[in-house]
């Protein structure tokens, strides 16, 4: 064997080698990106890696737009409103038990899927999510879309949870032109549909005290229209086109107070109202 020949033949050797480890390599890479199995006692905390979606498990519904997961999380439903039913200080909601039912045979006992938009919880801690499941006669479904699209809940986006606003509003449209759900039971003769049903929402979420907890209600001593009320939620402001204005009392010895333009309301450290 030449010299030339030998050479030809160990860079031969060589080469297959290189070509042998390179198959392996790749299959190890195939095994170590195989998913990650969910199993139902994992799932309230699992992610499966490279979606979006978390997996979880509803081990309770606290009310229509309300739910807990099996490691006790609560979960609060993004850009949605349902009528209050657990609140100790208020009334039953027009519509709330009903509510409250669907979402139990919707997600109750089942594996959902959750999205989440910009915020991670809100101020009670509540996770904030677009919440997924899979139904048998309809597929799967986003359960905040289906409450308005039905007529269980009403649209109440607040920013920057906004992914879906536009399609939970056409989806509250719809259902008001059909007169499904609260948009045919929760209404007066005098009111319109729209206007009275948005006084049936006033929740945890909302700048504005609960009337019924307020012993005396102050008379408008000022000339100025826009109300200055101190809430959980600090110091918020009301325009009369606000949606909890009516609803607002101004108590003006705890040092609530009327404001006559927007501008001066901020200077003094109030903030306007999220439903206006």
């Amino acid at each position: 064997m030449t010299k030339r020949t030998f050479l030809f033949v160990l860079s031969i050797f060589f080469i297959g080698i290189d070509f042998g480890l390179f198959l392996s390599q790749q299959s190890n890479v195939v095994k170590t990106n195989k998913p990650v199995e969910i199993t139902r006692e994992a799932t309230s905390t699992a992610v499966v890696a490279g979606l979006e979606m978390e997996k979880a498990h509803v081990a309770r519904v606290i009310d229509g737009d309300t739910i807990e997961l099996t490691d006790k999380r609560k979960v609060r439903y993004i850009g949605i409103d349902t009528p209050e039913t657990v609140d100790p200080y208020r009334s039953v909601g027009c519509f709330g038990k009903e509510a409250a039912e669907i979402n139990r045979q919707l997600v109750f006992n089942k594996d959902v899927e959750m999205e989440i938009d910009t915020s991670q919880t809100d101020k009670f801690g509540r996770l904030l999510r677009y919440v997924y499941v899979e139904l048998s006669d309809f597929g799967r479904i986003m359960v905040n879309e289906y409450l308005v699209a039905q007529g269980y809940a009403t649209s109440n986006t607040f920013p920057p949870d906004v992914k879906y606003q536009d399609r939970f509003y056409q989806a509250q449209t719809s259902a008001r032109s059909s007169n499904k759900g609260l948009w045919s039971s929760c209404t007066t003769e005098s009111s319109s549909k729209e206007a009275t049903v948005s006084t049936q929402f006033i929740s945890e979420t909302d700048d504005v005290k609960d009337d019924s907890r307020q012993e005396t209600s102050v008379t408008n001593s000022s000339p100025c229209k826009i109300k200055g009320n101190i809430s959980s939620g600090g110091k918020i402001y009301h325009l009369p086109s606000c949606g909890s204005y009516d609803k607002t009392v101004i108590d003006e010895t705890v040092g609530e107070r009327w404001f006559c333009t927007e501008e001066a309301a901020v200077q003094a450290g109030w903030r306007k109202a999220k439903n206006c």
